[in-house]
């Protein structure tokens, strides 16, 4: 047990020196999506909270990102958003369990999945 703290703690401290906490799995950039099985308050909330702390305005009408203007399509969003403003943390890609990290690029039409 006491091995497996100290190797956890290794990696954490490896992980800041070497320039800030890891952003990559296996060499892949990653993205954070809602979860298909979410429902509406959840995402609804998730919206609100990632929006409240980064610049949601490609969601507004008329932006590349608006359509389609659904609550799954406009939480992977501001989720997303948040998590790569956060450095791509797995942590930051929780929100009570209602959010996937993903390799494959979401973006779509002219809406580009930072």
């Amino acid at each position: 047990m006491a091995k497996a703290a100290a190797l956890s703690l290794f990696l954490l401290l490896l992980s800041f020196i070497s320039g800030g906490p890891l952003k990559m799995v296996n060499g892949e950039k990653t993205w954070c999506v809602a979860k298909p099985s979410s429902d509406q308050a959840t995402l609804l909330a998730n919206i609100n909270y990632a929006c409240s702390q980064v610049d949601c305005r490609v969601l507004q009408r008329g932006c590349p990102c608006f359509s389609p203007d659904n609550l799954m399509n406009h939480a992977s969003i501001a989720m997303n958003l948040y998590y790569q403003s956060r450095g791509r943390n797995h942590w930051n890609c929780y929100f009570q369990n209602s959010a996937v990290i993903v390799m494959t690029d979401p973006s779509y039409g002219s809406c580009t999945y930072a």
